[in-house]
């Protein structure tokens, strides 16, 4: 098999907890930090890194509000970043087949 798709997967979603955050975020259109936290199981400090590399990177859109009088951090992907999962997905797919061959 060519090595060279595997050596264009996006390091920055390719990361387990990175995908697994696109992954939540690419099938609804926004979820807040805690949600997101809960369902990964993941530490405040962990998942505050990975969204932190999304954001910098541009594939996440992070919005800090008030819900009442209590603070609400919920996320989305940005559309170069649904760019960015699909091309990543779309890479996935063709080296699964190569290696089904």
């Amino acid at each position: 098999m060519n090595p060279e798709p595997i050596s264009q997967l996006d390091r920055v979603i390719h990361e387990k907890g990175r995908l697994a955050i696109m992954s939540l975020l690419a099938a609804t259109a926004k979820l807040s930090f805690t949600e997101l936290r809960d369902t990964l199981g993941m530490t405040d400090g962990n998942i505050t890194t990975h969204i932190r590399t999304l954001q910098e990177a541009g594939y996440v859109a992070v919005t800090k509000s008030f819900e009442g009088s209590r603070p609400l951090t919920t996320c989305a992907l940005t559309e170069p970043g649904r760019k960015a999962f699909a091309s990543y997905i779309n890479l996935l797919e063709q080296i699964v087949q190569r290696a089904r061959q």
